[in-house]
């Protein structure tokens, strides 16, 4: 994952202090993926969002693939609530090992998040 913005190359930064994935596009944030740590083992992804400018580029998968993998190094498990995230996974079977179901429990429990 890369840290710094570049005007040429679309870029996703991790913003722990936010709870969330950005990615960076034409020197501007373009988007974001949110999410919030359940326990010590998952991280729950509610909701990802790209601004309408920047719609169409495929922003959207890369910014989920890098946060997956981001997710993975750091031994953690991925729950998809985010629709989005949610069909890549389905696409994506090489994260099938660290993706966790989204249960009534998980559901009551982000929704009880402060976003």
């Amino acid at each position: 994952m890369t840290e710094q913005a570049s005007s040429a190359v679309p870029t996703v930064r991790h913003v722990p202090d936010r709870f969330r994935y950005e990615i960076a596009a034409d020197g501007r944030t373009a988007g974001f993926t949110a999410y919030r740590d359940r326990g010590e083992r998952q991280r729950v992804f509610y909701h990802t969002k790209i601004f309408e400018e920047f719609s169409g580029r495929g922003l959207a998968s890369r910014l989920v693939r890098e946060a997956l993998g981001d997710v993975r190094e750091t031994g953690r498990r991925v729950v998809p609530v985010c629709p989005y995230v949610k069909a890549f996974l389905e696409r994506h079977e090489e994260f099938a090992d660290i993706t966790d179901p989204v249960t009534p429990d998980v559901t009551r429990w982000i929704e009880a998040q402060p976003r």
